[in-house]
């Protein structure tokens, strides 16, 4: 048990660096820009699922945590969220790389969840247009949310925002370890066992965990051959890590969350079915 502890201690605190880089550019974005520039974010943003998608691939679990704070912001678009979520890969490619996984194998997975990712952000923002549903929110909001008195400054505001999502995430991470330990990895591999079409609707369950141990589950079932590739890859695409934690303490409105969560969990389990169906092997 100590050690369960000790390793959500860890996976939080390798998050501060990208919660304060995520405040600063926020704080920034508020206290420093012209409104020229804001124009100009504005009118780069029908480019942010071909960015998100493509930043989220790198292996670490706080880009998604960043994604979803710039989200409830409303600095970048839903379908920039889902890319990113989508595309995130948290611990899958440092265990490809230790394992010494074939490079075409971990560029295919990749690859896979790049494309997913971009394809499913610009259909949703275009979506989202033609609805004319998206919402004109300030930064100003967040702040006012967290009482940060941000007009003490952007450092010291940047520093109240990070510390207190800091101990929300410590928070989840200790419970959501302290369940995959109690439930046990064999019992979950069993599970999803020799299940070639409910496998992908299981494994976007594990996908869900708010937590990058679910990456970590599904690459090691995966490596020991529990899981197809097509498995694998829906949970991956569903798992943002602790960034869907985030999305429902920082963005407004319960139903609108769940939402979101339902379309990135559809969106992962059908590309999963798709690709068993089809009997793609990598």
């Amino acid at each position: 048990m100590i050690d369960v502890l000790v390793d959500a201690i860890s996976d939080s605190v390798k998050l501060l660096p990208f919660l304060w880089i995520t405040y600063v550019i926020m704080e920034y974005l508020e206290h420093k820009t012209q409104d020229r520039t804001r124009r100009a974010i504005k009118k780069s943003g029908k480019y942010g699922p071909l960015i998100g998608s493509i930043l989220g691939i790198f292996p670490q679990c706080g880009f998604s945590v960043s994604a979803t704070n710039l989200y409830a912001a409303r600095v970048i678009t839903l379908g920039t969220l889902i890319a990113v979520y989508l595309s995130t890969s948290d611990e899958m490619l440092p265990i490809f790389l230790s394992e010494a996984v074939p490079i075409s194998t971990i560029v295919s997975v990749l690859v896979i969840k790049l494309v997913v990712g971009m394809i499913a952000g610009f259909l949703i923002d275009f979506v989202m247009r033609l609805r004319k549903k998206e919402e004109e929110e300030k930064i100003i909001d967040l702040c006012e949310k967290e009482h940060c008195h941000c007009e003490h400054g952007l450092i010291k505001s940047a520093l109240r925002h990070t510390f207190n999502i800091f101990f929300f995430i410590l928070l989840i991470n200790v419970l959501m370890n302290i369940v995959v330990y109690g439930i046990g990895e064999e019992h979950i591999s069993e599970f999803l066992q020799n299940q070639p079409i409910l496998g992908p609707v299981l494994a976007g369950l594990i996908g869900l965990i708010p937590n990058c141990v679910s990456s970590v589950i599904l690459t090691q079932m995966y490596l020991e051959n529990v899981i197809s590739v097509a498995t694998m890859i829906s949970g991956l695409l569903v798992g943002a890590g602790v960034g869907l934690a985030v999305l429902f303490k920082m963005n407004q409105g319960i139903k609108r969350n769940l939402q979101i969560v339902a379309l990135l969990y559809s969106i992962g389990v059908v590309v999963g079915i798709i690709i068993e169906l089809i009997g793609i092997r990598i």
